[in-house]
């Protein structure tokens, strides 16, 4: 091969690499940016701890249909309360929609030998994708 086509053939190769990666780095991003994936995930085990971490700084908590619009450190202690009185068993998200800067999800929640029904509203900001509406409901 001469130097001039070997040049061209690393330079192609080079740019095939590029679109394959950049494709496959898309694919992650677009599956990583479903905020509900992991936000599902703490909920499934009753970790308020964890998915407190997506709360916003000021968001409305509607427990078995007591509101508050609290901080994150107070609606952090009202998830745990409930998640230490219903045992979690286990959590499906079973309709999401919406676009930014607001989705939401709705799922079913079985906890405490009872079946309830989450809804979710996650806004989406410069700094993230944070819960701003968090409800618990007897089905």
């Amino acid at each position: 091969m001469t130097k001039g086509i070997r040049m061209i053939f690393c330079t192609f190769a080079a740019i095939v690499m590029q679109i394959l990666v950049g494709q496959s780095a898309s694919a992650q991003t677009q599956h990583s940016s479903d905020s509900f994936v992991p936000i599902a995930k703490y909920i499934s085990r009753g970790d308020a701890r964890s998915l407190s971490s997506w709360f916003a700084k000021n968001l409305e908590i509607n427990i078995l249909g007591k509101v508050n619009d609290c901080s994150k450190r107070q609606a952090t202690q009202i998830v745990r309360n409930f998640f230490t009185t219903y045992k979690v068993k286990s959590f499906t998200i079973i309709h999401k929609s919406g676009v930014a800067p607001m989705k939401y999800a709705i799922g079913i929640l079985n906890a405490g030998g009872q079946s309830f029904r989450v809804t979710l509203f996650v806004r989406t900001n410069e700094d993230g994708n944070y819960i701003q509406q968090f409800t618990i409901e007897r089905e």
